[in-house]
């Protein structure tokens, strides 16, 4: 179990990564920004983590509905371990259908297609720092809701 304090969340993918942050009481997670996936994205993270002053990164983890690791899976471990080795605390959060639920989400809110496509990553970001955070603080002996 870790302190409570800001985390940021990642959602990674192949072409685009989303990125969200939690207020300074680790309670409550918001879209940040989306970032282009590629060389360098490792120390991006941890320089925006820096920033603002963040205590975990969350790599949401896209396992498989079957349980099973996926190429997408091992992208996201190497994204961990990346970030890591920048000296910062990571977390792996199972995201499965975090972006489908940001879709529904998006699609609710009554946004055209393109701009899904731009919020979407980051939205799925802020479900997966945000079931983290409900967890951690389930783990601490607090209300989730």
């Amino acid at each position: 179990m870790r302190t409570p304090g800001r985390a940021l969340g990642i959602d990674a993918g192949e072409v685009r990564v989303g990125v969200a942050i939690s207020d300074d009481d680790g309670t409550v997670a918001s879209p940040l920004l989306t970032l282009p996936a590629g060389e360098g994205l490792a120390g991006r993270v941890a320089e925006i983590a820096r920033e603002h002053r963040c205590t975990t990164v969350v790599v949401g983890l896209p396992k498989g509905l079957s349980n099973r690791d996926t190429a997408s899976t091992q992208m996201a471990r190497r994204l961990a371990k990346s970030i890591e080795e920048q000296g910062l605390d990571v977390a792996l959060w199972d995201e499965r259908l975090s972006s489908a639920e940001a879709e529904r989400v998006l699609i609710g809110a009554g946004r055209r297609r393109e701009q899904r496509r731009e919020e979407r990553d980051r939205i799925a970001a802020s479900i997966i720092l945000q079931g983290w955070l409900d967890a951690q603080r389930t783990a601490r002996g607090g209300d989730p809701a």
